[in-house]
């Protein structure tokens, strides 16, 4: 078993999300992230977050795997970049946004816009979305060679996200599985 950090996007992710549904099911086992900056997002606030919820999962299982879903996919591989003394097992990022798109959240352009995708040191795997409307397939699919993550297209789920109508998004799940037991 692992521990689980859950790294929601902008304002978190609400009731009916997948990360919600799923930090229900591993109880104990998942820790979410607790910004001060949820609605308007700084990055360094947002990695010290990663940081905290990642200290707080790493007393509960000495293998982490980071969940993280649109701009908490810039916060994750941020941290990972700046952190390489802190082993993650893995890390499932979720329709990660363009920062050089024109739906970027303007919010978040202050800080996450000078983001940019390197080498993660663990396994990764990038889920995307054939009509998400904060990235296209090929800009989402270039971060993943650029993390050197996986990659792989779940068709058209919007931005995968609670209007998307997932509920506890069987086949998400089904990806993290193969990311950390592969």
């Amino acid at each position: 078993m692992a521990a689980y950090v859950i790294i929601p996007g902008i304002d978190g992710s609400d009731e009916q999300h997948w990360q919600t549904l799923w930090e229900r099911q591993w109880g104990t086992s998942a820790v979410r992230l607790s910004p001060a900056s949820w609605s308007t997002p700084d990055l360094d606030d947002w990695v010290d977050a990663v940081q905290d919820a990642y200290d707080d999962a790493s007393r509960r299982d000495s293998r982490i795997v980071l969940v993280a879903h649109s701009l908490g996919c810039w916060a994750a591989s941020t941290w990972l970049n700046r952190n390489s003394s802190s082993p993650a097992g893995g890390a499932f990022l979720v329709a990660p946004p363009d920062p050089d798109g024109p739906a970027f959240p303007r919010q978040a352009a202050s800080t996450f816009t000078e983001v940019s995708a390197q080498p993660l040191r663990c396994p990764a795997l990038v889920v995307g979305s054939a009509d998400d409307p904060y990235s296209t397939p090929e800009a989402a699919a270039g971060f993943a060679a650029r993390w050197q993550a996986r990659w792989h297209l779940a068709g058209a789920c919007g931005h995968i996200n609670s209007a998307s109508g997932l509920g506890s998004w069987q086949h998400g799940r089904e990806l993290l599985d193969s990311l950390t037991h592969p």
